[in-house]
């Protein structure tokens, strides 16, 4: 597993450019569905069959990560850019960002007049090596993601993607471990989930899901002056009650507590007060579905160094089996 981590989070895939990841997690799925497809946002589609005596269940990962793109280049070669998705200026200055032909650049920001205080994004730039306008290696409209190594310490796993590319890894391993299901069940590595959830919205819209499960990262609050949440790393998978973009369902929420506690899966309960997930344009989309989320506890997130805990991975991947191989009772 911790080769197929690696493999997925060192991937380039900023929002809206998400080609690579796709082509690796559908060669990675290949004979695990009934059959896969892309749809016209780009989102990954896997279906996989079930008896015909369950529900239609939509199993929602996202592909893509924060990133930046450019919008100016200065006659000196220096790039200046904006965000995709939630980019925090006080994690940019020495970063380095990879755009998609290869071009590796350092991030900075001007002087500060006042070191306690932090620049904007306007304030900051990227210096790709260029020595002027005319020979710089990328262009406006370029887009590039954080460049940081995967590192494993012991249980603890760091990189610049967990969010969600360990989402996408648990959607992996479910599949390769789910023998049999009652449910008509569709996997989707969903596109542009960064930047307004936008390819759940569309798969969900086509595929009218009675039941949607996102899988995604959550904060975990155990680290010094971390927003209060009663979420811990390496304490077990996390099942979403609330975040700031919707109320899971309540029954699914029950069902999803059942199903764990039968399996002996370790969780938590998660009442996240900023953000949301895939599992909210689920909930809403056409007619609306029982939408909940589980969640895999993260250190760090939106920064280039988001840290999760093999443990609770895998009470994720073992809690969405037991949902999946049996009845969903809401």
């Amino acid at each position: 597993m911790e080769t197929l981590i690696k493999q997925l989070v060192e991937i380039y895939g900023p929002s809206g450019f998400e080609d690579m990841v796709r082509d690796f997690i559908r060669n990675e799925i290949a004979g695990l569905a009934d059959d896969i497809s892309v749809d016209a946002m780009g989102n990954l589609i896997a279906h996989k069959a079930g008896d015909g005596s369950g529900l239609k269940v939509m199993i929602a990962a996202h592909m893509d990560e924060i990133g930046i793109m450019v919008t100016h280049i200065t006659e000196k070669g220096f790039l200046r850019f904006t965000n995709i998705g939630g980019v925090r200026p006080h994690t940019l200055m020495g970063a380095r960002v990879r755009f998609e032909n290869g071009t590796v650049g350092v991030v900075y920001s001007e002087k500060l007049d006042n070191i306690r205080q932090i620049h904007p994004l306007s304030k900051h730039y990227i210096d790709v090596g260029a020595s002027g306008r005319e020979n710089c290696p990328v262009e406006v409209g370029a887009a590039g993601c954080f460049d940081r190594s995967f590192i494993a310490r012991g249980d603890q796993y760091t990189a610049k993607s967990m969010d969600d590319r360990i989402g996408c890894l648990v959607a992996i391993e479910t599949m390769k471990r789910l023998a049999s299901t009652p449910h008509d069940v569709y996997f989707v590595f969903s596109v542009q989930e960064e930047v307004g959830t936008r390819g759940a919205e569309t798969a969900a819209n086509a595929l009218a899901p009675d039941v949607g499960i996102a899988v995604d990262i959550t904060l975990a609050g155990d680290t010094p002056g971390a927003p209060t949440i009663a979420v811990e790393l390496g304490k077990g998978t996390a099942i979403k009650v609330k975040d700031a973009g919707m109320i899971a369902h309540a029954g699914l929420v029950r069902h999803m507590r059942n199903m764990a506690q039968q399996a002996g899966v370790d969780y938590q309960l998660e009442v996240l007060e900023g953000g949301s997930t895939d599992a909210r344009s689920m909930q809403i989309a056409g007619a609306g579905c029982a939408a909940g989320c589980v969640s895999i506890p993260c250190r760090y997130a939106h920064s280039q160094s988001e840290t999760v805990a093999l443990g609770d991975i895998e009470n994720s991947v073992q809690l969405l089996v037991e949902i999946l191989s049996n009845p969903i009772e809401l």
